[in-house]
């Protein structure tokens, strides 16, 4: 099985490579495109008129429409998918996976495709294993990491700078955002390698974790 995964960011890209692997056999293959933002999805479902600007979900019709096309071409010894891993933010679940699989439904022909959405944010599967926050960040708040709620609309990763950076959530944000997501990217460097992908907490890491595995198998 070859793996096509779209990513919103860059630190979403540096976690997945470390644990992808980890999901899968020895004779399968994936790569992982980061984009820069997650954007909105086009009106009418259209294909964007600016692919340069390398926004996710304004690119997806277009993507997706070329991966159908695309695994069309690969033999059968060659399956082959796409998963999308994004952030729900503050989006209704249910009405983001209806437009999501509107725009899939109107590929021909569609690719395999499997859509895998952090609730609310990429961090909570971080959030998802305390233990191995706790190995990469030794000094963090345990109180605000214990009584953080999996996958909770709460402010996730003002939760985790809150817990593991110096000055906080207000401190980082100060910096503005090209530093948010520097430190976003080294918590996905230093938290990804200790997890465990088998007692993760978050129920949407859980949910991809099976997905891939699904795929693969």
């Amino acid at each position: 099985m070859h793996l096509e995964i779209l990513v919103e960011d860059v630190s979403g890209k540096k976690a997945l490579e470390i644990l992808i692997p980890k999901l899968m056999n020895a004779e399968d293959t994936f790569r992982v495109h980061a984009y820069k933002g997650i954007g909105r999805i086009p009106k009418n479902m259209r294909d964007t008129d600016d692919a340069n600007k390398r926004i996710l979900l304004d690119n997806l019709p277009k993507l997706l429409k070329g991966y159908g096309r695309t695994f069309e071409g690969y033999p059968a010894t060659t399956p082959s998918a796409v998963i999308l891993v994004c952030d729900l933010d503050s989006k209704s679940l249910g009405s983001f996976l209806v437009e999501l699989n509107g725009i899939l439904n109107g590929c021909h022909p569609a690719p395999v495709t499997r859509f895998c959405i952090a609730i609310e944010e990429g961090e909570a599967w971080l959030l998802g294993d305390i233990p191995a926050v706790k190995t990469a960040y030794p000094n963090a708040d345990d109180e605000i990491l214990d009584s953080y709620v999996n996958d909770s609309i709460c402010g996730t990763w003002e939760t985790l700078a809150n817990a593991v950076y110096q000055g906080g959530e207000k401190g980082l944000s100060a910096k503005g955002w090209q530093s948010v997501g520097a430190e976003k990217s080294q918590w996905a460097e230093k938290i990804t390698p200790h997890m465990d992908i088998e007692t993760n907490n978050s129920p949407s890491f859980t949910f991809f974790r099976d997905t891939v595995r699904t795929l693969v198998n």
